[in-house]
């Protein structure tokens, strides 16, 4: 049993393995294509939230199910009961839904988002928010707000995705709605890489041991610092990364990877 297990885990509306310290996370609505429901999204952000605790975790791979990713917000569950709703009981919807990409960044571990067919809505918006993403050549990722009659500015849309595939890019996306095929993600950055379907989940648990292996505490500042910076200006970038690196250099990975390297060695890193 993990620790996330014991602290009182037991997610009901998603699947979650824990296995060599790499979670993998699906969304177990395959006939629908994985949509997101009210519990769905609420149990997605505590869980993310408590990852932040979780010492037997160091990588998470966010994974598709029945060959498709995720087809966003359920119509039925989600979309419907919202035309319903007042103002105050939209913020709140809203703001959890935010608050699910607050928790996959300030987490502390890496997150892979491993796409395989449909990937839109807040599911565009899951990989978007992921740290490394992987997807087949059938990945069809949309950020399709407009065409259901909302702004493309949702859940951290306009300040991430222009980030990383640049402004006009993420304008045209975010304007239109259509899909970005998987080559054209791939070309843009959006993907890391393209792999087969039968390949996908393999190359992302491939990736997620690679990362695991690593000095995983060093990993978290890594993370925190690609995110903090993005509202730093340059000088104050040096400066944190001179005092995340100066805490990094007291760790016994730091002093593990010297000694190994003095014996002509591979490090064996251990998170410490």
């Amino acid at each position: 049993m993990t620790e996330l297990e014991l602290a009182g885990l037991k997610p009901e509306h998603f699947l979650w393995e824990v296995k060599d310290r790499i979670a993998t996370v699906r969304l177990n609505r395959p006939d629908r294509k994985n949509p997101l429901t009210f519990d769905s999204y609420a149990e997605l952000r505590d869980t993310f939230r408590k990852l932040v605790y979780a010492t037997d975790v160091d990588v998470v791979v966010f994974a598709s199910n029945g060959g498709n990713f995720c087809s966003g917000g359920d119509v039925h569950d989600i979309i419907g009961p919202l035309v319903g709703m007042d103002m105050k009981q939209l913020l709140a919807f809203t703001r959890m839904t935010g608050d699910l990409v607050k928790a996959m960044i300030g987490c502390g571990k890496p997150i892979i988002s491993a796409v395989d067919g449909i990937c839109v809505g807040a599911g565009a918006i899951i990989a978007m928010a992921s740290d490394l993403r992987i997807a087949t050549a059938e990945a069809k990722c949309a950020f399709l707000f407009t065409r259901v009659g909302l702004a493309g500015c949702d859940m951290g849309a306009c300040a991430m995705l222009p980030r990383i595939i640049g402004q006009g890019r993420a304008a045209e996306l975010l304007y239109t709605g259509r899909v970005m095929h998987a080559e054209e993600g791939a070309a843009w950055g959006f993907w890391n890489a393209l792999h087969g379907a039968g390949a996908l989940e393999a190359e992302a648990q491939k990736l997620a041991t690679r990362i695991a292996a690593g000095p995983t505490f060093a990993h978290g500042i890594t993370k925190t610092q690609l995110n903090q910076e993005w509202n730093m200006g340059l000088e104050q970038a040096i400066e944190a990364e001179a005092q995340a690196q100066a805490i990094c250099m007291q760790t016994r990975d730091f002093e593990r990877a010297y000694h190994a390297f003095v014996a002509k060695e591979k490090p064996v890193f251990q998170g410490d």
